[in-house]
């Protein structure tokens, strides 16, 4: 059932599982919808200003009319460390890559939302710093032959085996770490009367 205090039903531009899973878990109606965009940036973006960019792209290609009682929401994420980015790996090659370069670092993850009605658009980021322990090699083989990293920034999941063995602690929103800061967003669209 849905709570009546979230009046409006969310129209989520995203194929992510968790994105999906963590609106629907909060008690939204919520669509899922398609778009169709190249996720490319600037190479002279710099941390957050990459999913800042990236969300509002995403939500700029959606060319569908917004009905009154809907919200589009898009996002995106990106762990930044050592004053670069590590995106959704290409392969597992790269994954692997990416994870021995997290091993026993401190990096940062961004996500940023843009939401938009038929009249207003909110645009956002929440930042988390997330702490990792030293990662074997065997528990990075492990996470790439029984886990899916293909389509997380960073190459790993918080919710997954890599989240429990490597993260010591983290400074902000776990769910910020997942994929999609839902708190803030409820924030958010509070703040603006949706």
């Amino acid at each position: 059932m849905v709570p009546a205090f979230f009046k409006n039903k969310i129209l989520l531009a995203s194929q992510s599982p968790r994105r999906q899973q963590l609106l629907r878990d909060s008690g939204f109606d919520m669509d899922v919808v398609r778009i169709d965009v190249e996720e490319d940036f600037h190479p002279d973006l710099r941390a957050e200003e990459i999913p800042l960019y990236l969300a509002e792209k995403k939500n700029k290609a959606y060319e569908l009319a917004i009905q009154d009682n809907e919200i589009l929401v898009t996002a995106d994420t990106v762990v930044w460390l050592d004053d670069g980015v590590l995106n959704k790996p290409a392969d597992m090659d790269e994954a692997g890559s990416m994870l021995r370069q997290l091993s026993g670092k401190v990096h940062t993850v961004y996500t940023a939302v843009c939401a938009r009605t038929a009249r207003d658009k909110i645009l956002f980021s929440e930042a988390s710093k997330v702490y990792f322990n030293d990662l074997s090699d065997e528990m990075i083989d492990y996470y790439l032959s029984y886990y899916k990293p293909l389509d997380k920034a960073g190459a790993y999941g918080i919710q997954e085996f890599i989240g429990y063995v490597a993260i010591k602690r983290i400074e902000g929103c776990y769910y910020n770490v997942m994929g999609f800061p839902v708190s803030r967003f409820i924030e958010e669209i509070r703040k603006h009367g949706w």
